[in-house]
């Protein structure tokens, strides 16, 4: 036995060189080539090089030693390998169709182990008598009668079915977002409902295939609709509401809006929640029971043009046209500036300090954000006012002494007291 252990690892160190030199050619290829590398076969290749490699390797010293000495070991090394081929092809495979799943990492240590201990029982002989003892630990739900290894079953089965659910849902997702002419919150409810009713068809079919019956769940069922009633009551409206705000098409993928103290574009709803990018970059994530029971301005609904207003105040002194017209002419100077409807100035009123004037305006892109073109207007018009020698006016308080104490001077120029700006 000690020889078997020390020829298969040795066997093992050859496929680990063999795979390194084999990965760093891959990793050559790509950087010299990234667009051979899309497809992701690449990737695909570089995992399961090693575990192929040492399958090979061992195959072969399996058959030469197999003339001399029993190679028992050999024989249990070999499936394992295969098994760990074939565990990290359908990761990658599973990587592919589900970029953004995580827990894939944990999946694949978890089922890998899995499938080499069942593999391994197997080889030995031991497996069947695992089986006959989980198969005498019995249990009742119901009326229905089940045992351990059914239930493994059952477990095994569904995980599979709902991992092609999934896949099949990820596969109609990305075609339905290719397609043109179709409104973006309508392909959103037809990837959502896709993927429930894949998911329910999955458990639906994975349980009778192992002798299963579904009406034995019924238990589980009224329990699940218990906690619905109790425990689940806001899951369960902001999932109805995320449907109400897609179907509705009140509000949509990069929309402008406003909710509570929160403004800005709608980047993502999900079932129970959306995210809100505000011009800031920080993301907001509100409720959809919110948005479907709050007031919520809608910026961009019809129509993407919204009219900004800024006010500027100038003094008694200036000439109130040629002020309007300074700021009609620096409102257009920007690129992002309406001509139609063109900016307009207007007298608000007559303040104490100054006489108050409004210039509005209209853009089409408020995505963009709105301090920016303001600022670059308020410094438009301060240089032209400047030119033009416009007096922006500030408060300011003037100092009368009425009644002075003896021996103080009555003018308060004199005393040294004069209008003091605030």
């Amino acid at each position: 036995m000690l020889w078997q252990v020390g020829v298969l690892v040795f066997c093992l160190v050859i496929a680990a060189v063999i795979s390194r030199r084999i990965r760093l050619m891959i990793h050559l290829r790509r950087e010299a080539n990234p667009a051979l590398t899309k497809g992701g076969s690449e990737e695909g290749l570089r995992r399961v090089v090693f575990p192929l490699t040492a399958l090979v390797i061992v195959l072969v010293a399996r058959s030469i030693l197999s003339h001399w000495h029993h190679v028992n070991l050999f024989k249990l090394a070999a499936p394992l390998l295969l098994a760990m081929a074939g565990i990290r092809l359908t990761v990658h495979a599973l990587k592919r169709a589900f970029p953004q799943a995580g827990w894939l990492t944990t999946f694949e240590k978890f089922f890998a182990t899995a499938a080499w201990v069942v593999v391994a029982l197997h080889i030995t002989g031991v497996l069947p008598t695992v089986i006959d003892g989980l198969e005498q630990i019995g249990f009742s739900i119901g009326k229905a009668k089940l045992n351990l290894w059914m239930l493994l079953q059952g477990i095994l089965t569904v995980l599979v079915t709902v991992l092609v659910a999934l896949w099949i849902a990820g596969a109609i997702e990305s075609r339905l977002m290719r397609t043109e002419g179709l409104d973006p919150n309508m392909k959103l409810v037809f990837a959502r409902l896709s993927k429930a009713l894949l998911l329910v068809l999955a458990v639906t079919l994975g349980l009778p295939l192992v002798g299963i019956d579904l009406t034995a769940l019924s238990v589980f069922g009224g329990a699940l609709g218990v906690g619905l009633g109790f425990g689940m009551q806001k899951i369960a409206a902001n999932y109805v509401s995320g449907f109400i705000l897609l179907l509705d098409r009140s509000i949509r993928m990069g929309n402008l809006i406003s909710v509570g103290n929160e403004r800005g574009i709608v980047s993502q709803i999900t079932t129970r929640y959306t995210v809100l990018k505000g011009m800031t970059g920080i993301e907001s994530i509100v409720p959809n029971e919110t948005l479907v029971g709050s007031v919520v301005q809608n910026e961009t609904f019809t129509d993407p043009k919204v009219r900004i207003s800024l006010p500027i105040q100038v003094s008694y002194a200036a000439d109130l046209e040629q002020v309007m017209s300074i700021l009609v002419l620096a409102a257009k100077t920007q690129p992002r500036v309406m001509d139609d409807p063109e900016p307009k100035a207007f007298v608000e009123a007559f303040a104490d300090s100054g006489i108050n004037l409004q210039l509005g305006f209209w853009i089409r892109d408020p995505v963009e954000g709105t301090l920016g073109i303001r600022s670059a207007i308020n410094l438009e018009v301060w240089r032209r006012f400047k030119e033009e020698g416009i007096e922006i006016p500030f408060p300011q308080r003037e100092v009368r002494i009425l009644n002075p104490a003896p021996g103080l001077p009555i003018s308060p120029a004199s005393a040294g007291v004069s209008a003091v700006p605030q």
